[in-house]
């Protein structure tokens, strides 16, 4: 007995080594942009889109787990795998694509944070959308040094973030039978343009892009420890990162469901204005000043992610490294010319919409990801033994053709 505690304790030590990438990853699944894909939706349809934040999570567990297993065989990241496999015109096609993703992902990350410093500290947006063109500089430097402990900060913080909505939720007491059966799937998400507008936009604020780059980057180090081995703890440290992540979302949701869609309030979008109804409703202050706390956590954590990703697909798509820190500042700066033209022309009622339009155009770009990723991990002749067997390549097809569908239809009803 005392032989058979000592090899799990050992097998489980050896498994922390590995805990952290997941985390990293599950960070950006739960960015500003799934914030306000989750209040629309909670506010305006209840429960009902709840099956596509799960739909979407376990899509997001399948394709990180190709992500990872990517970077784990071959020890290359998916950029520079598809710099390998595919020709200049094309590689240079998915790399302008993939610095349009990490942009749109910028942008909700640009507002989430001023938002979330003007409601805890009272700072004007135009001020906070400044402030975050230099918010995390001085983290990724101490990244680059100190990558574990990075980990363990942002882990903590997703577990603040967790304990947050956990509050909300508590106060808030949702129907359990109507949240149940929100996990339902129905026809009705096809066949309704806004319920369908809002199902993509969570589509890609779960399955982002710019993930399955970073994952496949941040899991390249254990060469000493057998690939069998490391794919397993990764795969398990990344099913527990997202099953928080999914805890995350669905709690956004479900709160805005249980606050406002059942006080008959349904039009509840900006998160401003949720931040404004919840002492009024639930009588408490807590729950405004809790979900302001988060939001600011949650832009700052992603915007680290967001950034390491966008080093990753310079240097794997063109060869090409800058200074992280000059990195994130161009990159911020981009971000932050639309957000700062929509305030001024056109005030706070414009954010929500450019936050939702910034998931779509993710969730656009996300088949221009997915298939490279399927290609590279399905060929025996990258993967070797460690290729996706009939049934993973058959499932992840699937998920990237279902993608494609959705996408199609929705600029069909968008243009006809």
């Amino acid at each position: 007995m005392n032989y058979t505690h000592s090899k799990l304790f050992l097998y489980f030590k050896r498994f922390l080594s590995f805990v952290g990438p997941g985390y990293l990853v599950a960070v950006g699944y739960m960015d500003p942009g799934n914030w306000v894909t989750g209040i629309a939706a909670g506010s305006g349809y209840g429960y009902t889109l709840l099956s596509v934040i799960f739909i979407s999570n376990i899509m997001a567990i399948l394709l990180q787990h190709c992500a990872l297993k990517l970077g784990v065989v071959t020890g290359k990241d998916l950029a520079r795998m598809c710099r390998d496999r595919y020709s200049r015109p094309v590689s240079l096609m998915l790399w302008i694509l993939a610095e349009l993703a990490i942009i749109a992902t910028d942008l909700a990350e640009v507002i989430g944070s001023a938002l979330g410093l003007k409601l805890l500290f009272g700072i004007p947006l135009i001020w906070g959308v400044c402030i975050t063109a230099a918010d995390v500089l001085l983290l990724l430097i101490f990244a680059q040094r100190r990558k574990k402990t990075v980990e363990i900060v942002v882990a903590a913080l997703i577990a603040v973030i967790f304990i947050c909505f956990a509050i909300i939720i508590y106060l808030a007491r949702p129907e359990i039978g109507a949240l149940l059966q929100g996990f339902i799937p129905t026809l009705n998400i096809i066949r309704d343009p806004n319920l369908l507008y809002l199902a993509i936009g969570i589509l890609g604020a779960t399955v982002m892009p710019h993930n399955l780059y970073l994952h496949s980057a941040l899991v390249k180090d254990k060469t000493s420890t057998p690939k069998k081995e490391s794919i397993l703890f990764y795969t398990i440290d990344l099913c527990i990162a997202l099953t928080w992540a999914f805890f995350v979302n669905a709690a956004i949701l479900i709160v805005a469901a249980s606050v406002f869609y059942k006080n008959g309030i349904y039009e509840v979008a900006e998160l401003q204005d949720a931040y404004a109804l919840f002492t009024p409703i639930l009588n408490t202050t807590l729950a405004s000043f809790v979900f302001a706390l988060a939001l600011l956590i949650s832009g700052q954590n992603s915007t680290l992610t967001g950034t390491l990703a966008g080093q990753i697909i310079m240097e794997g798509f063109i060869n090409f490294s800058i200074p992280a820190w000059l990195r994130r500042l161009l990159g911020r700066l981009i971000a932050i010319i639309p957000a700062l033209i929509g305030i001024i022309f056109y005030g706070e009622c414009c954010l929500a919409s450019m936050m939702i339009f910034s998931q779509i155009i993710l969730s656009l770009q996300l088949p221009f990801a997915i298939f490279p990723l399927i290609r590279s991990t399905g060929d025996k002749n990258v993967m070797g033994a460690f290729a996706n067997s009939k049934a993973l390549s058959t499932i992840v097809y699937s998920v990237g053709i279902t993608i494609i569908v959705l996408n199609a239809l929705l600029i069909y009803r968008f243009f006809i």
